[in-house]
């Protein structure tokens, strides 16, 4: 038995020997296909198309040459196409400043029409106020500011504090305003309305005309006369008795109220008797007139 030769395994001479790494099937694949399908599907595009032999650099080129070519002809196109259009778009531009300076010439003949026949009104309402007879169309001609006047008076200049501001508070706020050191329309007001009952026979501010129905109002910080706007300082001039008219205003209610703006809020104000004040005529005028209306009979 021991003599005995053992038994070998049978092996076909035709079946090939197993491969010593055929325990490493996923390296192996790797190897062999290394390249991805994708890029190789894509090589074998440029190859098909005869690109495949041109460097990546001479394609970068010819792009942009191709993008350069395309640019030169799009600015070519819209400067051929502007240079058509310049001589319409120069036309209409001319045409609009004609029509400007039309217009302007038109607003400027208007503007001159119009200040030649306000005068031409002022001079018919004070003519129209001279008319009742004797000395009393004159009273009435000065007293409505028609007529220009002069004589002995006062001028007392009126200007804010100091270093006056628009904005901030202090004491005299009330109803929306503030203390800022400017005279305001209603100081102007009491300041008007005092040299009137002092005795005043005419007055201007800033050189207009007040009359009976004359306005001083306020926009803003900005005084206005009849809409007119005022500027800092204000001269006032009032035609009367020099001396009397100062004392009698200085001494008056209003007078007190001037004094008080002066020494609480630092508003300026000097007055000064003048040998003679010359008044212009007020610029707007509203003429009115009435009649007399017959009395009706009593029922008996």
């Amino acid at each position: 038995m021991c003599g005995m030769s053992q038994p070998t395994p049978d092996r076909s001479p035709s079946s090939p020997p197993a491969r010593p790494d055929a325990s490493m099937s996923l390296l192996t694949h790797v190897m062999d296909h290394s390249l991805d399908e994708g890029y190789a599907e894509a090589s074998a595009r440029r190859r098909a198309d005869g690109t495949a032999g041109l460097p990546r650099t001479l394609k970068a080129k010819l792009a942009l040459a191709g993008g350069l070519v395309l640019a030169a002809m799009v600015v070519t196109l819209g400067a051929a196409q502007a240079r058509v259009a310049a001589p319409g778009l120069a036309k209409e531009r001319q045409e609009l400043i004609d029509r400007v300076d039309r217009a302007d010439d038109r607003t400027h003949g208007l503007e001159r029409d119009i200040e030649r026949l306000r005068t031409d009104v002022a001079d018919r309402q004070r003519t129209a106020l001279r008319q009742p007879g004797g000395g009393q169309g004159d009273l009435v001609a000065l007293l409505a500011g028609a007529t220009e006047v002069r004589g002995p008076g006062i001028k007392l200049v009126v200007d804010d504090a100091k270093g006056a501001s628009s904005a901030g508070g202090g004491p005299r706020e009330s109803a929306g305003f503030s203390d800022t050191g400017r005279l305001r329309d209603r100081d102007m007001q009491k300041i008007v309305n005092g040299l009137w009952q002092s005795g005043a026979e005419a007055v201007s501010i800033n050189g207009q005309r007040l009359t009976a129905l004359s306005a001083i109002r306020a926009a803003g910080d900005a005084i206005l006369v009849d809409n007119r706007p005022l500027v800092p300082p204000y001269e006032v001039l009032a035609v009367g008795d020099k001396k009397r008219l100062g004392t009698a205003f200085q001494d008056s209610a209003d007078g007190q109220y001037l004094h008080v703006l002066q020494e609480n809020y630092g508003i300026r104000s000097t007055l000064s008797p003048m040998d003679e004040v010359r008044l212009p005529a007020a610029s707007s005028l509203t003429v009115r007139t009435a009649t007399a209306a017959e009395q009706q009979k009593g029922a008996s």
